[in-house]
């Protein structure tokens, strides 16, 4: 499905390209995905000389799962000492947090195909091998324990949204909603709030040693906030990013 996407990219950015055949849940269970996108980057920067390419200009893309995926591989690669630093991350779209199902674009697109809200969810799931009976308690964010509902009312607050974005069908709630917590579904739900699942919910330490990054979002698309708050936590912290936005994109368009 990707092979003229990359055919073309390589083309126009006149770069060698390399796209990594990572396997598929369900029959390689999460986390086996990361794991080998970031097995092939830091194989393939170990030997980068043998294709003509300068290990220090490698720059990890993916677009929507495979962004998340891209996202954790650079946060995964700021702690390698016996390798170049990444040069930069291309993030299109991409799935950057599970522990709000609340944002405005959640709200504003929940109906939107190809991604809609609780198909969002439902797909992560299935990644997981979580059942599905825990949908609408996650939705309500019950899953996040209190220590980490701290960040993400700091994180994931949509007063970090800029205001243009909340014009349509939007009314405050999410992380200003009291939950009900669930310790049982907070122990269920733990590897959704993983930062290799939820890049996202990255410590601050780590957030600062990224790469230069350029994001991608839609307007009409549940993710759009995903990407327009990781903007501003790599901006807080120093981290330069290019932003594109679609005003008539829409989730899966490339």
């Amino acid at each position: 499905a990707y092979e003229r996407t990359c055919r073309y990219f390589t083309k126009k950015s006149n770069s060698v390209f390399v796209s990594v055949g990572y396997r598929l849940a369900p029959e390689y269970p999460y986390p086996t995905q990361f794991e080998d996108c970031l097995a092939a980057t830091v194989h393939f920067m170990r030997i980068a000389e043998d294709y003509g390419v300068d290990p220090a200009r490698v720059i990890v893309c993916g677009d929507s799962s495979g962004g998340t995926i891209a996202a954790a591989v650079a946060q995964a690669m700021t702690n390698r000492k016996d390798l170049p630093k990444l040069r930069a991350q291309i993030l299109i779209y991409p799935f950057l947090q599970a522990a709000s199902f609340n944002l405005p674009s959640y709200e504003q697109n929940r109906g939107v195909p190809v991604l809609l809200k609780e198909r969002t969810l439902i797909l992560g799931l299935k990644y997981l091998n979580k059942e599905e009976s825990v949908l609408d308690a996650v939705l309500k964010g019950a899953h996040v324990p209190r220590d980490l509902d701290l960040k993400c009312k700091v994180w994931l607050n949509p007063d970090n949204i800029p205001e243009d974005f909340k014009s349509r069908d939007y009314q405050v709630k999410g992380v200003y909603q009291e939950k009900q917590y669930s310790e049982d579904l907070c122990r269920q739900a733990k590897p959704i709030l993983d930062p290799i699942f939820s890049p996202l919910l990255a410590e601050d330490s780590v957030i600062a040693q990224l790469p230069e990054t350029f994001l991608l979002s839609c307007e009409f698309d549940v993710l759009r906030d995903d990407v327009l708050l990781y903007k501003k936590r790599l901006e807080d912290h120093g981290i330069k990013v290019t932003w594109c936005h679609l005003e008539q994109g829409f989730h899966g368009i490339i």
